[in-house]
């Protein structure tokens, strides 16, 4: 069985981080696998990229650019929401490659910004291969939004956009509803990483008589482990003294991440003693403004093995975010048993044990986010949570579990 898996990027972004980790998993579960990028970072052999000449890119950086284009002619030329949405009216026709030919299974995952267009995907349906699709956000069954945000225009079929400010019922988010129409009566298997986005791809007019099922992401748990905590504050100069809250994102200041709720709730945080660490990028460095806590921000961090170390060294995480399609940081965070305060109210919900690995505060309310805080470190020496913690993990996310969970399926695929 030859298992191709397509995503955007190598590196950027978490659903390219869960896709090159699935790569990972599948080849140790001794599965022939190869992930196809725009463009590759690492040089692994398993890793293929379609920029394979100057030329190649220049053409895949047009089109990304030409996407954005039109979205901002369709938004009032504003730059406020021009990447909360995506058209797929640009792409790459993979469907004659011969990596596409010879495999057996294609396993798309997060594919936007010029990667492939719906046309694209339309190929690849008619090389009657079995198609997976794991969901990374919302965008797969939506018409252009990756969260919806409460909206629920794509439960029937989208217009007036509230990302576009849009008042016309037959704005471009309506037309590329229509042009998405075929995914409805296709035979892709979706696959969403947490039952809160398989309620979502339920509720979608796209795919809600699609066979839908449930598989989390993978944790590599040879590097996410806990490491010896008071070793890792002295490597970083962190006091042993003081109670660490850890907050990291790709993005910090990207308003879905919820870093308001988090700085509301430090105000009303009792616990003394206390710092934030933070890494990730910040392009608005005045979320940073006026924050109620020493803090120390260590920028953006890819390595892995550093993030698993701040992991260690910290006494709570936590996950302000608006939705959370799975919880990466968070299933990261407790294989290093450090538990996590989150909301209620999405993909975090599969991960978190209210009080027992962690705690799930009522949605949006940074009073209880707060007591969520002050109850973690007031347990930080509870080792019940640490262990709780590090058993959620390994029972449900390890490379072994979640591959075969897809091994079985692309199986039960290739013998229908």
């Amino acid at each position: 069985m030859k298992v191709l898996l397509i995503s955007t990027y190598e590196y950027f972004g978490g659903a390219a981080i869960a896709a090159k980790r699935l790569l990972r998993a599948l080849i140790k579960m001794r599965i022939n696998s190869k992930l196809l990028v725009k463009q590759i970072a690492s040089g692994e052999s398993d890793i293929l990229s379609l920029n394979t000449s100057a030329f190649r890119s220049g053409q895949n950086y047009c089109r990304f650019f030409w996407e954005r284009i039109v979205i901002f002619m369709n938004n009032g030329f504003n730059r406020t929401n021009l990447f909360k949405v995506s058209l797929a009216n640009t792409g790459i026709d993979i469907s004659k490659e011969n990596i596409v030919i010879s495999s057996d299974i294609i396993h798309i995952h997060w594919i936007n910004q010029g990667m492939l267009s719906l046309h694209d995907i339309k190929k690849l349906i008619d090389t009657g291969k079995p198609i997976v699709w794991t969901l990374h956000d919302m965008w797969p069954v939506t018409s252009i939004c990756h969260h919806s945000w409460g909206c629920e225009g794509f439960t029937k079929n989208c217009g007036m956009c509230p990302f576009l400010k849009s008042k016309n019922s037959k704005d471009i988010s309506y037309q590329i509803w229509h042009k998405k129409k075929f995914i409805a009566s296709s035979n892709i298997q979706i696959v969403a990483v947490s039952s809160w986005l398989a309620q979502m791809a339920q509720k979608s007019s796209l795919t809600k008589e699609l066979n839908i099922t449930v598989i989390p992401n993978v944790i590599d748990l040879s590097v996410f482990y806990q490491r010896d905590k008071m070793t890792i504050r002295r490597e970083y100069s962190i006091s042993q003294d003081v109670s660490v809250i850890l907050m990291g994102a790709v993005r910090l200041d990207d308003p879905i991440k919820g870093f308001g709720y988090l700085k509301d709730a430090l105000s009303k945080v009792s616990t003394k003693n206390v710092m934030l660490l933070l890494f990730g990028a910040i392009k608005d460095k005045s979320i940073l403004n006026d924050l109620s806590v020493p803090y120390l921000c260590l920028g953006q961090i890819s390595d892995s093995v550093k993030i698993a170390e701040l992991y260690s060294a910290a006494d709570v995480t936590v996950v302000p975010s608006y939705y959370e399609t799975f919880g990466q940081t968070i299933i990261e965070a407790m294989a290093c048993a450090c538990p996590v305060v989150s909301f209620n109210n999405s993909g975090q919900t599969d991960i978190i044990d209210h009080k027992i690995n962690g705690y799930l505060a009522q949605y949006r309310n940074v009073v209880d986010f707060a007591e969520g805080i002050d109850w973690t470190l007031n347990n930080r020496n509870n080792k019940d949570i640490s262990l709780s913690c590090v058993k959620k993990v390994h029972d449900n996310y390890s490379e072994e579990i979640v591959a075969n969970k897809y091994i079985s399926l692309y199986h039960k695929l290739l013998d229908a």
